[in-house]
This record gives structure tokens, C-alpha cells and sequence, in this order.
């Protein structure tokens, strides 16, 4: 006798409360197999296939594509053991998690240090103001996360005859403003509609309504519904909300916690970059695999984090206790599609040069294909951020929570330097770091930032550690 197990949302990674349906995979009646991927859901980390840990008959789905669901909501219903299923009659399911979530792997050995009262630095200076070149953008589409077993999502079919859409993102953009595809020509491959196709049809949308503005007498109530702003009085014509939920929700929530929660300070100090760049040149042409400046940056953070494993920590408030951590798992900034996010390198301690060049490749490219999974982007315990490629000399980096930390590093480019007492053109770079006073005071934050300074003025000075 065939027996109906109910599946619902589980866990999907660290503080992911909920998640959208992108795409169903199954239709009701159909034969899934033991951790057959069901759905795709969207969270505010990533785009993932959820497997279903239960073989047999489909007889139920909640939800319809677009609705969000919190962890824990029924997804299916699934009749184990039914005559036609070709699956066993057991009720139990596989037990297996989603892939790439981490929970597979140890958690990293940390050390409980009961907090003190930090006491103020008056040598560290405090700015409260995020750069805007730190500030993801609005989420942009990626590709759909895929998994081995699953094939390359086809494009979209909706009623009234085939539409080539394979992005949900586009989809979704399209429905959240009411545009139909089917009116809309895709510049793409074989008429593929990508997601400028229709920022384009909304931005054509959006001129025909103002020039109808210009031209009617007196408003009428077909015309776009106000907005008000913050201080009650009439929004500019053309103002429309925009949702803050998916990756610039979770963006904000975790800014704002940041600034609500941790005390930051920020120093920062000129270096002069010459002689480190001089030495990726020199590596780079000694043949093999090419060395990346964010590679050097990291070797360079994990060797200040053995010095100064205070900025290697997190502060837990329930047990008020600084956890200090054995092993660093590297976050970084990169930008993609869908906004600027921070994968995490994995035991960065332990990775040389080339290895780490490898791993922000790799990590990089699964970013700007829509690939990352929440393990991908969880679990970090100090961040360095390159805001150099945006052209900006200095910052003041909002610290990633609940990590204690973050480098920022400034671009590198030719400047006036004292060099051996005389005046030369240097390659000068600034370096700041934001930390978490309550887990240590500006004088070891000073010497961790010192101590990165001096690898990159004289790299001899990290061979010497290592």
C-alpha cells in the first residue's frame, strides 16, 4: 500500500529563511527517484535545484512559480512505494542534504575567549559612511544553477506558443512589470530574450507613458499610481518602488545588522606596491601557472591572521565570548550579474600562490554563471575586498557579519614617493581595515594593518614567515 510523504523546504544554508519558486521540474503524477532534483528556488545567495529525498508518485505541489515559501512550507507530496512508481514501499527517505551547502565538512576548530571591555583608540579613526563603490548593485540575471544530473534548462514555453526565454530571472522581471514576452523580438541567439530585451521594452514602456503625461490636459486614472516620498510630499513622475528582497534584500538586512550590531573602526596607510608587483612580474614569466595580485593580497592576509588572530574571529553575543578561529575561510568581493557578492575560499590558510589564483577563478566564473550554492558564499571568517578594480583609491569597508574584519585595497597606480630619501614615481596603493573594537583595540588592528603594509613593500618580509 502505497504511502503519502509530505517534503517540505528544508534548511537551505546559513540565515536563508526562505525561498522563491523559479521552475518546477516534475508535474503532478509524475516518477521521481531518490534525491531527483524537484524544483528550482531562488534565495537571496544563489539559484538551487532542491533534491527530493523520497522516490515514488508525485500526487501534490505548493506553490506556483514566482511564490516565496519560508523554510519548512510543504514543496510536494510524494506516494512511496505506489504500484506504478517503480519505488520501493520503504517511507524513509535518503537523509541527504542539498549539495554544495557544507554540511558535509567539519566545522573549523575555534577557540572561546571571554570578551572585555574595549577600550577606546584614539588613533583609529571611525566612519560610518558606506562608499557607494561598496554597495551591490540591483540583482541582474544569472544562469540557472545546475547540477550533474540534470540537463541545460530549455527556453521557457508560455501559454500562446513558444517563447525563448531560459533566464527565471528574466521571467521574473518581465512579470513583475507586466510585460508580456510574447510582444518582445530577443536579441540573443536564435532570437533568445535576454534581460536587456526587456529593460529595453520597459524603458520604451516607461517614455510612451511620459509623453501621454505631456499631452493630456489633467492626470487621469489610468496614469502610473504615485509614489509618495519619505517626507509625504508627490514623487517625481516616473517613481516606482522596487521590492528589497532576494540579493539586495539579504544585502541590506546583513549591512544594517553590521552597523547595528558590531562598533567599527576603520585605519588605513599608503604603501608603496613597487617591489611586490615587481615580484609577480618576476613570477609570471618564470613559466607555469600565471599568479594573481588577489592571490598574493590573500597569502599576504592569512600570514597577518597567524600574527594577529584577533581579526580572525566572531563575537557571540548570547555566550558574550570572542570565538577566535584556527583556520581562514577567505571571502572576497566579486562582481557579477546578479549584484557584488563574496564567495569564500575555503582553508585559504593552507593554499599557496597558485592554488589560490585557481580557487578565485574558479569561484569567480561560478558567480558570473549563477552557480554558486550557499556553501559557496557561507561561513567566511574574514573578508578582503578589492575595490581597486573600480577605479577608487580608499574606503571605509562595512565589516561582513558576524566576521570581526575586512582589508580593503585601493588601486595601484604611479605616484610621487619618497624612495631612500629621495623623490621617485612609485606604484603606491592605500590599504584600510575595518574591524570589530570589541575583539581587540587599535593597537593590534595597527599592527595587523602594518605588518600587510610591509609584505607589500618588501614581499621578503612574508618568505621570512612562512
Amino acid at each position: 500500500m502505497a504511502q503519502v510523504l509530505e517534503f517540505k523546504l528544508p534548511d537551505l544554508g546559513e540565515g536563508l529563511t526562505e525561498a522563491e519558486i523559479v521552475r518546477w521540474l516534475v508535474e503532478v503524477g509524475d516518477v521521481v527517484a531518490v534525491d531527483q532534483p524537484v524544483v528550482e528556488v531562488e534565495t537571496a545567495k544563489a539559484m538551487v535545484e532542491v533534491p527530493c529525498p523520497y522516490g515514488g508518485v508525485v500526487t501534490a505541489r505548493f506553490g506556483e512559480e514566482g511564490t516565496e515559501l519560508p523554510v519548512g512550507a510543504p514543496l510536494i507530496t510524494v506516494a512511496v512505494g505506489a504500484p506504478d512508481s517503480g519505488a520501493p514501499a520503504a517511507a524513509e527517505g535518503s537523509g541527504n542534504v542539498l549539495v554544495g551547502y557544507g554540511t558535509s565538512e567539519a566545522p573549523a576548530r575555534r577557540r572561546r575567549i571571554r570578551a572585555t571591555r574595549p577600550q577606546p583608540a584614539a588613533s583609529v579613526a571611525v566612519d560610518a559612511v558606506a562608499p557607494a563603490a561598496l554597495t551591490p548593485p540591483a540583482p541582474a540575471p544569472a544562469a540557472p544553477a545546475s547540477s550533474a544530473t540534470s540537463a541545460p534548462a530549455a527556453p521557457a514555453v508560455l501559454p500562446g506558443g513558444p517563447v525563448p526565454v531560459i533566464s527565471p530571472l528574466v521571467r521574473r522581471l518581465a512579470r513583475e512589470n507586466g510585460l508580456d514576452l510574447r510582444e518582445l523580438t530577443g536579441s540573443g541567439p536564435e532570437g533568445l530574450i535576454l534581460r536587456a530585451d526587456v529593460e529595453n521594452a520597459l524603458r520604451t514602456a516607461v517614455a510612451s507613458d511620459r509623453a501621454a503625461h505631456t499631452v493630456q490636459a489633467a492626470p487621469t486614472a489610468s496614469m502610473a499610481q504615485e509614489v509618495p516620498r519619505p517626507n509625504g510630499s508627490a514623487a517625481l513622475d516616473g517613481g516606482r518602488r522596487i521590492p528589497l528582497k532576494g540579493v539586495r534584500g539579504a544585502v541590506a538586512d546583513k549591512l544594517s545588522r553590521s552597523r547595528s550590531e558590531i562598533p567599527d573602526a576603520t585605519c588605513w596607510v599608503d604603501a608603496d606596491a613597487t617591489q611586490l608587483m615587481r615580484a609577480r612580474a618576476a613570477m609570471n614569466a618564470a613559466g607555469g601557472a600565471k599568479i594573481s595580485l588577489l592571490a598574493l593580497l590573500a597569502r599576504i592576509c592569512t600570514a597577518a591572521l597567524a600574527r594577529f588572530p584577533e581579526l580572525n574571529s566572531t563575537v557571540d553575543l548570547a555566550a558574550r565570548e570572542i570565538v577566535q578561529f584556527d583556520q581562514v575561510h577567505l571571502g572576497f568581493a566579486a562582481q557579477t550579474d546578479r549584484g557584488l557578492v563574496v564567495p569564500v575560499v575555503r582553508d585559504a590558510h593552507a593554499r599557496d600562490a597558485e592554488a589560490l589564483t585557481a580557487e578565485f577563478a574558479r569561484l569567480t566564473e561560478a558567480g558570473r554563471e549563477g552557480r554558486l550554492t550557499p556553501g559557496d558564499l557561507t561561513g567566511g571568517t574574514f573578508t578582503l575586498n578589492n575595490y581597486g578594480v573600480f577605479g577608487v583609491d580608499g574606503s571605509t569597508p562595512i565589516v561582513n557579519h558576524p566576521e570581526a574584519a575586512m582589508l580593503g585595497v585601493g588601486r595601484i597606480i604611479p605616484k610621487p614617493w619618497v624612495h631612500e630619501g629621495e623623490l621617485a614615481v612609485r606604484q603606491v596603493v592605500q590599504l584600510s581595515l575595518t574591524f570589530d573594537h570589541r575583539v581587540c583595540d587599535g593597537g593590534t588592528a595597527g599592527g595587523f594593518l602594518r605588518y600587510v603594509a610591509d609584505c607589500v613593500e618588501q614581499p621578503a618580509v612574508l618568505l621570512r614567515t612562512l
